[in-house]
């Protein structure tokens, strides 16, 4: 059981390290290939909107959308506090606080933070992201001239 757990707190930890050093293969093999993945695209504050986007459906669909806002941009992504609980042997659900920031070309910045709310399942061993909900708490951005 603490070594599942381990396991999960190290997964997550190479989900944010291969992201920011844009390791895409070592970072895709962290994902069930039918992940399914739920952007809240705005904070939700008291009940309100957060602005979910539809459900993307498998690593091929969710992949763009994350690539394409951090291909060109130098990423910083920390998750805390992780609430992990195991539903079985081989399947789990954990909740991580998180904050990110981004750094585009342009001078252009994005601090969010939030929680992402997970699936896991274990297979021959490896514990992989069956799906990820990202609730955002914060979400600043400022442009070039700040």
């Amino acid at each position: 059981m603490t070594d599942d757990i381990e396991a999960i707190k190290q997964l997550k930890a190479r989900y944010c390290r291969f992201l920011d050093t844009k390791d895409i293969d070592a970072w895709r093999a962290l994902f069930a290939e039918d992940v399914v993945v739920t952007l809240d695209m705005a904070v939700s504050t008291g009940g309100a909107d957060p602005q979910t986007a539809p459900p993307l459906n498998g690593f091929d669909e969710f992949f763009p959308v994350v690539w394409g806002g951090v291909e060109h941009a130098a990423t910083v992504h920390h998750c805390h506090t992780p609430e992990i609980a195991l539903t079985s042997q081989t399947t789990a659900t954990g909740i991580w606080a998180m904050e990110d920031m981004l750094y585009f070309a342009d001078g252009g910045q994005l601090h969010g933070a939030g929680h992402y709310h997970e699936t896991y399942e274990k297979h021959d061993g490896t514990w992989q992201i069956t799906s990820l909900h990202l609730t955002r708490t914060l979400l600043r951005f400022t442009g070039v001239n700040g």
